[in-house]
Parts: C-alpha cells; structure tokens; sequence
C-alpha cells in the first residue's frame, strides 16, 4: 500500500477530490495548508506599507492506494490539477510497508 500525498492550490482542490472519488482508493484526507517552492511568495500591502507573504494557501490531500493503482491514481490526479503555471502542486508518494490499513 502506498501513501499519495498531493498539495494543490485552493481552487483546484475540488477537482482533485472529484477524480480520487470516482478512483478506487482505500481513504482520503484533506487538510488545509500553506506553503511554497518555486512559486515563493507574494508581497501584499497593508495599511500603508508591503509586507512579504512567504507561505501561500494550499490544500493537502492524503489518499491511500494499493501499489497497482497508483500510477493510474497519479496520472488522473496530474490531468484534473495542472494550469500550466508554477506552482500547480505536488505529488509524494510514500511506501507505508503493510500490506492493509489497521483499523481501530
């Protein structure tokens, strides 16, 4: 089983979490977030003076998968959250070294 985690701006996310429902994945989570990379940041105006916004919003979304579907999970995933411009998002996938969730 492996873990795919998948960061994406804001307005994309609903997309996102429309193609992992029709998936065959085990479970999904969603966390708001902030971050950047290549993207860096902005500066915003306040009162008067600039004030840099190092972290821009994101939203995280966790799914679990078993290791034959991730590529098709990914690939899905990459069609529905990608603009063309930086800062589109990210995909990690981690191996969670069992062969089925535990649950409790």
């Amino acid at each position: 089983m492996k873990q795919l985690t998948i960061v994406v701006k804001p307005f994309r996310a609903e997309a996102v979490l429309h193609t992992i429902s029709e998936l065959d994945v085990v479970a999904c989570v969603v966390r708001e977030a902030k971050g950047y990379s290549r993207q860096k940041g902005y500066l915003d105006r306040y009162a008067g003076s600039e004030y840099s916004m190092a972290f821009l919003p994101k939203v995280e979304i966790s799914v679990w998968v078993n290791d034959d579907k991730v590529e098709q999970v990914s690939d899905h995933i990459v069609k529905n959250a990608r603009t063309g411009r930086i800062g589109d998002g990210k995909i990690f996938v981690l191996d969670m070294g069992w062969p089925e969730a535990l649950e409790f």
